[in-house]
């Protein structure tokens, strides 16, 4: 088998970052976990990723894909938070696969915010067969803000996943060029500025436009802040009527007051993410 994965390296934090990892995520986050930094081929670019498991080799766990948010460096995840946030996800018994896309963070290739690095989503999912205690049978995938597009995405092109969460997340591309501004702009960084060119690739990555293409058998967690003013709360619900009538398993939370990140929730936003993988990921 030729390996996918070209280069791996453990993440080694001082121990004042590490107290604060411990404070923020919790202590089984440092001690019960490894966390790596990645290089792995996707469409024959070079792309930098993460990986993390738990400590304990003796059984196998069930894989989880991140995916990040942001445009280009600008959400990259440096070590530090993912050494916090996917340790976290590993220390509740997952391997834990992300990508920074390509473009991004050293990679090859060129960011197309939902064109062709969807595939280095896709593409993580045979690195599972690299690491010995993944349970490749047993998938699960998240994502927050444009990794959420990411997500719906990538649920239009597999059905490997038994469960989805996602947050704060993109479901109408056009509806919030219109009535946001920094998704406008965004948009505009990420596409062009050409009208028609803009239009059409918001239209191709929105899906509320073609949710009968999502995967019918993955229950998905859609989680959004009632105050977002990133991304607008209505994405998620306008999105919930077209899940409601495709009969796609689903539950929306809407956190009253939440902002984009969820920050006054993050408590409770992190136990209705561990309840949900844990219902399903068995």
């Amino acid at each position: 088998m030729i390996s996918k994965i070209i280069a791996r390296e453990e993440i080694k934090l001082p121990p004042t970052q590490e107290k604060m990892i411990i404070s923020g995520w919790g202590e089984t986050t440092i001690k019960n976990t490894i966390v790596e930094k990645i290089i792995y081929l996707s469409d024959d670019l070079k792309v930098s990723g993460y990986l993390a498991y738990p400590k304990d080799q003796t059984k196998k766990y069930p894989c989880v894909i991140w995916c990040r948010g942001g445009f280009g460096n600008a959400g990259a995840i440096d070590q530090f938070n993912a050494r916090g946030i996917f340790g976290q996800l590993a220390s509740w018994g997952y391997v834990v696969f992300a990508s920074q896309y390509r473009g991004n963070a050293g990679s090859e290739g060129k960011d197309e915010f939902g064109g062709g690095d969807v595939n280095d989503v896709i593409n993580l999912i045979p690195l599972a067969d690299e690491i010995e205690i993944a349970d490749k049978n047993n998938w699960g995938i998240e994502g927050w803000s444009r990794g959420r597009m990411m997500t719906y995405l990538t649920l239009t092109r597999t059905n490997i996943f038994k469960a989805a969460v996602v947050s704060g997340g993109i479901a109408n591309l056009r509806c919030n060029a219109q009535e946001s501004k920094f998704m406008h702009y965004l948009y505009e960084a990420s596409m062009g500025k050409n009208e028609n060119t803009l239009l059409d690739n918001c239209r191709e990555r929105s899906i509320v436009n073609f949710p009968d293409k999502l995967s019918k058998t993955t229950p998905i967690l859609l989680m959004h802040g009632t105050a977002d003013e990133r991304v607008l709360p209505h994405d998620s619900i306008d999105l919930s009527y077209k899940l409601l009538e495709l009969k796609i398993p689903f539950r929306l939370v809407m956190l009253e007051g939440g902002d984009h990140f969820l920050k006054t929730h993050r408590q409770e936003v992190d136990a209705m993410r561990k309840e949900w993988f844990a219902k399903y990921l068995r």
